[in-house]
């Protein structure tokens, strides 16, 4: 080629690739119409030119409509997943890990202000990074995520060397979870170790990632992670083991807090500061390797710790605590810190309460087969003073004053109060002679009866079972409801006769409550335990028939029928016993103190013949002039001036009198067989 041709040859290549690519196109176009000829030399190209056709032709894809069913389901199946997936990514609250937690921390204080007990999780504002020391975050950072701000939520690295080093151990022995992936599982999994919550919390992780700024995600992380004891977040943790604010923490302090997060309980400097300062050089070394630190600092660390409780202890449970804990919960909400709710107990009602059960229990309870006995005491606007939920709340916390028992002739409070509205007086005739009502008999303790008609009060106060099986007769049942619903009652009655006898459970708080109203003389009085608690639906006064009536009843029930073991100037209550001695109690109030006392048995076993009107009587009136600073006496003799219109021939049951088996089968069967629900009050005290 000559010197004048060589600028042809530099050229620009991409001219001439385009020329040539088209020159081939049109070359293969030729070559193509040239076999047709050939291959149809009479003009039938059918048979040879489709397979070339469909050779030369690019083949597009297939139309959706020409699809097969399967792959259309598929696709559409895949898309909705992750719409779904993105949906619920989008819709993660990015602000829960600052958030107060739902079971704040709560110090519960008596009337008094002494402290009762604290519950909940403590969690103080967040934290701001620019406020902290730098070696605050950065001893997290070198301890638990050295790649923190390289990574995308996800340190494969880790994840690998972890997968190794468990593989080695042949268990869990190492973490690959970064702290984005720390703060997934935080706020929105749950601790489960599993794949699947692995892939969830890799998932949100890097979701977190695309959202939010680095500091924005260790903020989040240094605030909401666990320190043990209750503690969460660096804020309160500082307040827990240093008694500062994380501004002020040292380096060593921080060393340690940043030690704690693999094992919070177990490090705690409080309960193992050996341990907690040997992970403490950990994480001092590892600050040192990633620059964070030089070794003198790191040397000096451990000389500027200052290990402090900043919390003082307080006792964790009491039954009245656990009762009142979620009335507090529900007033306060969630919040940061501590906050102290004044409740109504008063402690020195509450260890005599303790006390005088515990030694009713200790003397009588081997000779009787009483293992357990409940006492609640409130003020007569529902106040609750005292409550003793068992014989002891470090072996059973489980709270048999707020448990549902049935109340035996307790419950006849409801149907006489009932018949009372109905115009009845403490002097209306009612019969009290054996009854067989729908195939039932109902019976007396031990069989005694009237025969004959008696005034109401004396029904009463001799708890006859069935006077009030036919009062409620009578009334009918729904009459009956509705004034046990007015009384604040909210379990569960019975929907046949059986429940004049007290054959629906209910709480002894509750019954007490409902108690509570004829001595305020309004309802319904409502239970409670905060100090500064309102009710919700104002109590409307009582009629004054009811009160004089009702109040006439109880006082007679207590000076002149089946409760005269509790019998003390201005006592007025009532006995129940339930089948098979299972349950007794005594409801009763003096002034403005109202106090309902439960023994039993947590297997429903029977007690050796225990009535109401025995041992709860006798824990109430001892219970009950203590509170009243009065001396204990035994209870009086029977009163020679009965109550206006009580029956002077009442006769009260002897205490020490033996007592007939309840389970006797009547002289002659019923008609039909009683209602399965039917216990017979045993003892009608």
């Amino acid at each position: 080629m000559s010197d004048s041709e060589s600028p042809k040859s530099s050229e620009p290549v991409e001219p001439e690739v385009e020329a040539t690519a088209a020159e081939t196109d049109a070359e293969l176009e030729a070559e193509a119409n040239t076999a047709d000829d050939i291959a149809s030399p009479e003009g039938d190209a059918e048979p040879a030119t489709a397979p070339v056709a469909e050779a030369a032709s690019p083949v597009g894809p297939t139309p959706i409509w020409r699809r097969r069913p399967w792959q259309i389901g598929a696709g559409v199946a895949v898309s909705l997943i992750l719409v779904l997936v993105l949906s619920l990514l989008w819709s993660l609250p990015l602000s829960r890990a600052l958030e107060p937690l739902d079971n704040s921390a709560l110090v519960l204080v008596a009337a008094d202000g002494s402290p009762i007990a604290r519950r909940g999780s403590y969690k103080e504002a967040p934290v701001d990074l620019k406020t902290l020391p730098a070696y605050v975050p950065a001893a997290f950072i070198a301890i638990e995520d050295r790649r923190f701000y390289t990574h995308m939520g996800v340190d494969l690295r880790a994840v690998a060397r972890a997968v190794g080093a468990n593989a080695k151990a042949g268990g869990v022995s190492e973490g690959g979870s970064t702290i984005t992936q720390q703060l997934a599982k935080n706020a929105f999994l749950s601790s489960d170790r599993n794949l699947r919550r692995k892939a969830q919390e890799a998932l949100i992780a890097v979701y977190l990632e695309t959202r939010l700024s680095k500091d924005e995600i260790l903020s989040r992380y240094l605030s909401s992670v666990y320190f043990g004891n209750g503690a969460f977040g660096v804020r309160a943790a500082a307040r827990q083991y240093f008694d500062k604010p994380a501004e002020q923490l040292t380096l060593g302090e921080a060393a340690i807090l940043a030690g704690m997060v693999k094992a919070p309980s177990r490090l705690a400097p409080s309960s193992n500061l050996e341990g907690a300062t040997d992970r403490m050089r950990a994480v001092l070394a590892a600050m040192v390797d990633t620059g964070v630190i030089t070794p003198a600092q790191a040397k000096a660390a451990p000389r500027d710790i200052h290990v402090s409780d900043g919390r003082r202890k307080m006792p964790t449970g009491s039954y009245f605590a656990d009762w009142a804990i979620p009335q507090a919960r529900a007033a306060v909400g969630a919040r940061y810190g501590e906050t102290v709710v004044r409740t109504t107990l008063d402690p020195k009602l509450q260890a005599l309460a303790e006390t005088t059960l515990r030694r009713a229990l200790d003397q009588d309870g081997k000779g009787l087969n009483i293992t357990q006995g409940a006492i609640v005491a409130m003020r007569s606007d529902g106040r609750v003073v005292a409550m003793v939920g068992g014989r002891d709340y470090g072996d059973s916390q489980f709270n048999r004053a707020d448990a549902a028992r049935q109340p035996g002739s307790a419950f006849k409070l409801f149907v006489y109060l009932t018949a009372v509205r109905k115009g009845m007086t403490i002097t209306s005739p009612i019969s009290d002679a054996p009854v067989e009502l729908s195939g039932w008999k109902p019976r007396n303790h031990e069989g005694k009866y009237a025969g004959r008609e008696v005034p109401l009060i004396t029904a009463f106060a001799a708890s006859s079972n069935v006077a009030a099986v036919r009062l409620a007769h009578q009334l009918g049942r729904a009459e009956i409801v509705r004034t046990a619903r007015d009384l604040g009652v909210t379990e569960k009655i019975p929907d046949d006769l059986t429940l004049a006898l007290g054959t629906g459970p209910m709480s002894l708080t509750r019954l007490t409550a409902a108690y509570a109203a004829i001595a305020a003389g309004k309802a319904p009085i409502v239970a409670h335990g905060l100090e500064d608690w309102k009710p919700k639906v104002q109590p409307r006064p009582l009629g004054k028939a009811e009160l004089v009536n009702m109040r006439d009843m109880l006082r007679s029930a207590v000076h002149r029928g089946t409760g005269l073991e509790a019998a003390i100037p201005g006592a007025f209550g009532k006995t129940g016993t339930t089948q098979n001695y299972r349950d007794a109690l005594f409801v009763g109030y003096v002034g403005d103190l109202v106090v309902g006392v439960w023994v039993g048995n947590d297997d429903n076993s029977a007690m050796h013949g225990v009535v109401g009107g025995g041992e709860p009587a006798i824990i109430w009136r001892q219970f009950m002039t203590a509170a009243l600073g009065r001396a204990a006496s035994p209870p009086p003799a029977l009163e020679e001036v009965p109550v206006e219109g009580e029956d002077p021939g009442l006769v009260v049951v002897d205490p020490e009198a033996p007592i007939a088996d309840p389970l006797a089968p009547p002289p002659e069967p019923p008609s039909a067989p009683p209602p399965a629900a039917a216990p017979v009050d045993p003892t009608a005290r």
